[in-house]
């Protein structure tokens, strides 16, 4: 969440930002009810600071009364312990309150962010050109004619929305995420294999409750007392892996990574350009994050940035990478850059991967904090994630952008010792 500092000080500047998110009469109804709520806030804390300070000089005159043998006088009658709790009881209900307005406003975007939607994405990079296929044919088509994924039977197990990767199909799924781990690791990320079951405080930490609190699936309250649900992503187990923790200043950049398949209620698309593998509500994913000194953050963005890159390059994919507008970014992150490749059969560019950085927003709601070499104050760390890589996405571009006139589809080169084949061939 923000700071309230910053919104005391500068509530201009934070308003100015937050209209390129949302409309900029919302955000001014919402700082006033925020800044009236921390000034009834604060009112009251200094109203009980006074009330307990008065109880304690009563406290001290009392003692030393007795002391001199002399009659004390009554302290603190029950009315005016019932007021102090009463005061007490406000102040919680208030802050309770604060803290539900403050955890509803999106971050910041950066200076360089713009405002609008998908229109206002721009195109800041492109690798390789669009392969010159004669007769396209898409990835539904081709993993049919391969025996790669059977949707029928995966519509059987689970529903609308899901499928079930076979023979080599499943084969391939299974060499890319091997080979995405490989490469993580020796990018200097730490393997973790997280729970997929999260309670809810990790949803809150990241920024995606409360307003996406429906977007996942939930455990029913009788299960699950405290609230669970499946990880829509491995990013939210990371950074809720480390909720309420002092890091060493010596260890950041704190650089981690995790493979989980991804759990999503949103809808399964229907258009050409998120049939298959596209868009589902399971899919695999591998996640790096880091957690760094702010002024570690813009480095470490270049650094995850080219990573992510270097994945698709070497997997030969031409892609393109585009920065985000502020209302097609996440509302938990300052600046977005997603890596897209082409889909030959829509003509089209698809997400394979988001790299954002988030400032201190989720750590403030994680409470992730580091102390300064030598001092006492601790400060909030930065986060940074991004999809290393989304293979869901990758499979089909593989397919459609590598196939062959016979029919065949060329395996990267990079997957075919784990392949134990340079290429895929129709099923007889």
């Amino acid at each position: 969440m923000l700071d309230m500092e910053l919104i005391r000080k500068d509530r201009e500047a934070v308003a100015t930002a937050l209209a390129k998110r949302l409309d900029p009469a919302e955000v001014n109804r919402a700082l006033d009810e925020i800044q009236r709520l921390d000034q009834e806030r604060r009112a009251l804390i200094t109203e009980i600071d006074a009330e307990r300070q008065r109880r304690k000089a009563e406290a001290r005159a009392y003692a030393q009364a007795k002391r001199a043998g002399t009659a004390p006088e009554s302290v603190a009658p029950e009315a005016e312990r019932k007021q102090l709790a009463e005061l007490e009881s406000q102040l919680d209900e208030v802050q309770s309150r604060l803290r539900t307005r403050m955890s509803e406003l999106p971050n910041l975007p950066a200076d360089d962010v713009v405002p609008g939607g998908k229109e206002a994405n721009r195109v800041v990079k492109t690798f390789g050109e669009p392969p010159v296929i004669e007769k396209v044919r898409d990835h539904m088509e081709l993993s049919r004619a391969l025996g790669l994924v059977d949707h029928e039977r995966g519509v059987k197990l689970g529903g609308s929305g899901f499928w079930m990767y076979t023979g080599m199909g499943a084969r391939l799924e299974w060499a890319l995420l091997n080979w995405l781990v490989e490469q993580n690791i020796k990018a200097g990320y730490e393997f973790l294999l997280p729970p997929h079951l999260l309670l809810d405080s990790a949803g809150f930490a990241a920024g995606q409750f409360p307003k996406f609190y429906d977007d996942v699936y939930h455990l029913d309250r009788e299960s699950a007392p405290r609230g669970q649900f499946l990880l829509p992503t491995s990013e939210t187990a990371i950074l809720g892996a480390y909720q309420d923790e002092i890091l060493e200043t010596a260890k950041l950049p704190l650089k981690a990574f995790a493979y989980t398949p991804c759990y999503r209620r949103e809808a399964a698309g229907s258009h050409s350009d998120e049939r298959g593998t596209v868009r589902g509500h399971q899919f695999n994913k591998v996640e790096i994050f880091q957690f760094t000194l702010p002024e570690q953050a813009g480095t470490a963005l270049e650094q995850m940035l080219a990573h992510a890159e270097s994945l698709v390059e070497a997997l030969g994919l031409h892609y393109q990478r585009s920065l985000l507008s502020a209302g097609d970014a996440s509302a938990s992150m300052k600046k977005t850059l997603d890596i897209e490749v082409w889909m030959p059969s829509t003509g089209k560019y698809k997400e394979v991967s988001s790299v954002s950085w988030a400032g201190d927003y989720q750590a403030r709601r994680a409470a992730i904090r580091y102390r300064e070499p030598g001092g006492k104050q601790t400060r909030f760390v930065h986060t940074l994630n991004g999809s290393a890589l989304a293979t869901s996405r990758l499979f089909p571009a593989i397919l459609e952008q590598f196939q062959q006139p016979d029919g065949s589809v060329l395996l990267p080169e990079v997957l075919r010792d784990k392949m134990g084949t340079d290429r895929l061939t129709p099923v007889r």
